[in-house]
């Protein structure tokens, strides 16, 4: 049976961008992270092992969140490849990040950076 376990906008206080500024004042970041995954009948055991645990993926968001890069791309392919390496029953995982405000000449809400990675990766 297919599965999907979601974290839906994590906000997270982070220091990621090619400015230096970025790097003092930090920014504003909402984190989405979709799991896809095989459950097995165990699953509905009511045993947390036996599922993706929505804990880990959004303990490994801020986890890595935390490590500061200059390009969004960067944190989010760590982000996937960290889900799909610690937790085994993810089959499909799909992040993104959103730079709340970004400090660019234009009037927007927010920037977005999306990745996917598949088991077959690995």
């Amino acid at each position: 049976m297919k599965g999907t376990v979601k974290v839906e906008n994590l906000k997270i206080f982070a220091y990621h961008g090619c400015m230096e500024e970025e790097e003092i004042i930090g920014s504003d970041y909402i984190v989405n992270i979709k799991a896809y995954c095989m459950l097995a009948e165990k699953a509905f055991s009511d045993d947390i092992r036996e599922t993706v645990n929505y804990v880990d993926l959004a303990r490994i968001a801020e986890r890595e969140m935390a490590v500061r890069s200059k390009l969004l791309e960067s944190v989010a392919k760590r982000i996937t490849s960290s889900c799909m390496k610690e937790i085994a029953l993810i089959e499909e995982v799909f992040v993104s990040i959103s730079k709340v405000c970004p400090p660019i000449n234009a009037d927007v809400e927010t920037v977005t950076v999306e990745i996917s990675e598949t088991r077959e990766a690995y």
